[in-house]
């Protein structure tokens, strides 16, 4: 949705579907840590789900635990891929960070 004014000096413009989410504290939030072996020519990676918050702070946190694990991965559509299974270390690295980690299967 675009709305205009008539009056220039109170132009306006807005644009549905882009505020601003603001990234919760860490004990808010709460992690799901999770292993994949779906789509991935039978190769295991550690996925974590429920984050919530901008992506440049999920981007974050994906480039922490990338480098503590000293493997690769990718953050996208609030979820993070880390690849091989690092399950018991990552639910250890984010409570010792602070946020709600579980361990799913």
């Amino acid at each position: 949705m675009l709305v205009y004014s008539t009056n220039k000096e109170f132009f306006e413009q807005q644009t549905a579907g882009q505020e601003q989410v603001k990234t919760p504290e860490p004990s808010r939030q709460k992690l799901i840590v999770r292993i994949d072996r779906r789509c991935r020519a039978g190769k295991q990676v550690t996925l974590i789900e429920g984050f919530t918050g901008t992506q440049e702070d999920l981007a974050a946190l994906a480039k922490t635990l990338k480098v503590k694990c000293g493997v690769g991965g990718t953050a996208k559509d609030g979820e993070i891929t880390i690849q091989g299974d690092l399950r018991d270390k990552i639910v250890s690295l984010l409570t010792g960070m602070g946020y709600n980690a579980k361990r799913g299967n």
